[in-house]
């Protein structure tokens, strides 16, 4: 499949977010993103269908993670940089990260099976070796303690719902200081706020927020390991967030 010409406008955007893009990794971006909407015709992978639309809303916006990727450190020295996206559905922002990074280990994780299959499919077309797919509820995923639970550097995640409940999904993945970067709208502050009983009983703190022209980027650092008790079974974190109403976490180890 042709890659889609994204033009010099979309390079001189990508630069003015501090992001200096190789020819090959425009190219790689256009591919994804012709394959993001040829597939968006058969599947649900995203309510975006103009072209122009997704530049802006998919590509320019999962970019703006890469500062934020530069400040973060792997686990030891010269060991690539470890990144697991949570609820990747159609690649965005993992796909974009890997394209971009290919010098870090990416792991695109989603719970439906059609939606992974896009993002093999994806993977191989670009000739991403740098990308594992993992097919598994998060809530699952993040208590597997010998390949998952608090192996990784940084956690992503966007448009996975409010950070109350998005917190207890992300932060387990998490290795101790390492950071989860998440895609947020408006109301960042607004859920920050109301997710600081999870923030406590997870070990986390926030680490800061960025502004970017598509939206905030809010930075979680995980500061001791997470208690065993989360995440808690397939749905909880959704309907019963931590810290919020009738919720009782426990710290038990």
């Amino acid at each position: 499949m042709e890659p889609i010409d994204l033009g010099d406008g979309f390079v001189a955007r990508a630069a003015a977010l501090g992001i200096e893009l190789e020819a090959k990794e425009v190219r790689d971006l256009g591919h994804y993103l012709a394959l993001l909407l040829a597939a968006n015709t058969t599947m649900n992978l995203t309510a975006v269908k103009d072209r122009d639309d997704a530049i802006e809303k998919h590509l320019l916006d999962s970019l703006t993670l890469l500062p934020v990727l530069a400040e973060a450190e792997p686990s030891g020295e010269g060991e690539p940089l470890t990144i697991i996206d949570i609820g990747s559905g159609g690649g965005l922002p993992g796909l974009v990260l890997a394209i971009c990074r290919r010098d870090a280990r990416v792991t695109l994780l989603d719970s439906t099976e059609k939606k992974c299959g896009f993002l093999r499919h994806a993977a191989k077309e670009i000739g991403l070796e740098n990308v594992s797919v993992l097919h598994d509820r998060a809530e699952v995923a993040a208590q597997d303690k010998s390949n998952r639970r608090g192996k990784f550097d940084v956690v992503t995640a966007r448009a996975v719902g409010r950070l109350a409940s998005l917190l207890e999904i992300t932060v387990p993945f998490a290795r101790v200081g390492g950071l989860c970067v998440l895609t947020k709208g408006q109301k960042a502050d607004e859920e920050l706020a109301e997710a600081k009983g999870a923030l406590h009983l997870l070990h986390a703190a926030h680490a800061g927020t960025v502004e970017t022209p598509t939206g905030r980027v809010v930075v979680i650092e995980k500061l001791r390991k997470t208690p065993s008790a989360y995440p808690r079974e397939i749905g909880e974190p959704k309907r019963n967030p931590l810290g919020i109403e009738t919720s009782t976490g426990t710290d038990a180890e």
